[in-house]
């Protein structure tokens, strides 16, 4: 991504009043939330001052939705990771009465 890109996503971002890091769903909610509080038709504010707000956050949403959509998911694990967290757990904790596993009767 360009620097350009980058910018756009980090002030869309902050017109969301989103964290660093943040989910889809966290996004969707920071918009929709947004959007009651300053949508034209339920505000007391002029009209063209609400409608120009409404149009910065349409757009701040859609921006980081792009970005989100184009992002690439690993579905399967990378050869750097050692461990399976739960095999982990199993073997630090798996013979523990409160933290292993239950003991069949």
């Amino acid at each position: 991504m360009t620097r350009r890109e980058w910018e756009a996503i980090m002030a869309a971002r902050d017109t969301l009043g989103l964290a660093d890091r943040t989910t889809i769903t966290e996004i969707k909610q920071a918009y929709r939330r947004l959007s009651k509080r300053h949508h034209p038709d339920l505000t007391r504010q002029g009209d063209e001052e609400a409608h120009e707000r409404m149009i910065r956050l349409s757009e701040a949403y859609q921006l980081l939705l792009r970005y989100c959509a184009g992002y690439c998911f690993p579905l399967k694990p990378t050869t750097d990771e050692r461990f399976d967290p739960e095999d982990w757990w199993m073997d630090r904790f798996g013979e523990d009465p409160l933290w292993g596993r239950r003991r069949e009767k």
